[in-house]
């Protein structure tokens, strides 16, 4: 399993339209991705962040994503509301209760 982590910076005031953004697109589109395991977005406190977590099945799944022709007209969308560094990798260590 693949793990991809994008870190988006908001302006605080855009942070509610951001995540309502987010939230239809995994419901519309990432969702019917084939590899696509689940998706979890934390919204920081503060406003000025937003972290999406996704589990995919695999490095090719993700490259398929991202080169999906919804996501390429999606991209745009979203860096008018923020910017965005990603992450690619698999879970070192995780630890449960």
């Amino acid at each position: 399993m693949t793990t991809l982590l994008n870190i988006l910076t908001v302006d605080p005031t855009n942070q509610a339209q951001l995540l309502e953004m987010l939230r239809e697109n995994i419901n519309t589109v990432i969702h019917t991705l084939d590899g696509w395991i689940s998706t979890s977005l934390v919204a920081s406190a503060d406003g000025k962040r937003v972290v999406i977590q996704s589990q995919w099945r695999d490095n090719a799944a993700v490259a398929a994503m991202r080169s999906d022709p919804r996501m390429v007209a999606y991209f745009p969308k979203l860096a008018a509301l923020a910017s965005f560094d990603s992450i690619v990798g698999e879970v070192a260590h995780a630890a449960e209760a």
